[in-house]
């Protein structure tokens, strides 16, 4: 069945806006001090980064299919923000000049299997970077939102299961940014995912999530 499940997902996927092709979506981990104590995670001296590749992203108005490979797929719901133009080694101070929209997804990540990378010390490419494993919703313009304060929520089945406020970040987006372009050179339309709030959890097949960032709709995928 999931073979099916996932030609499925291929077919539309040939059909999607190719703008998103050849896209960096950058990963920012353990950004939010209450996440970090529900996982018993150490806290970072600077941020956690890591990469998803652009099969990664789940194609608009399809459904997120369980993998085989896990038992475990945990929603982590993140503020995104989408880079506009080229830039390297950005001081955190002209940062702004390099976003204009802000928006909300979903980083899914393959607990057990990353349990398992992580006891070896190897990579978590493997939980994180699957395809669809990166939900992309609507972007608006950053202005209509006091980025210090950003208001989001992950409901599940219509409940809340996470709620979080950009205040919380360890490392606000400015400095995020900031921080990734000393490392890779950001281009536009790169995303950068900035970290999940506590309430993670797994997901089942027939849940329906819905991505809320200052009362909009941002997306809602059914799983499968």
């Amino acid at each position: 069945m999931w073979q099916s499940n996932l030609m499925v997902g291929l077919l539309y996927f040939i059909r999607i806006d190719t703008s998103i092709l050849n896209m960096k979506i950058i990963c920012i981990g353990r950004n939010y001090a209450k996440h970090i104590e529900e996982l018993a995670n150490e806290k970072p001296e600077n941020p956690v980064v890591f990469l998803k590749p652009d099969s990664a992203i789940l194609p608009k108005k399809m459904p997120f299919f369980i993998p085989p490979f896990s038992d475990d797929i945990h929603y982590e719901v993140e503020v995104l923000v989408k880079i506009n133009k080229v830039g390297k080694h950005i001081s955190p101070k002209f940062a702004p000049k390099y976003y204009d929209e802000i928006g909300l997804g979903i980083d899914f990540t393959a607990r057990d299997v990353q349990a398992k990378c992580k006891e070896k010390g190897l990579p978590w490419e493997k939980a994180k970077a699957f395809d669809g494993s990166a939900v992309i919703g609507e972007f608006y313009p950053k202005e209509a939102f006091n980025l210090e304060n950003i208001a989001f929520q992950l409901h599940k089945n219509e409940e809340i299961v996470q709620d979080g406020k950009t205040e919380s970040m360890l490392w606000k987006i400015d400095e995020l940014i900031s921080y990734v372009s000393q490392y890779f050179t950001l281009k536009k339309g790169d995303v950068i995912f900035t970290g999940t709030p506590a309430g993670v959890g797994k997901v089942a097949e027939n849940d329906v999530l819905t991505g809320i960032i200052e009362g909009k709709q941002s997306f809602q995928i059914k799983v499968k």
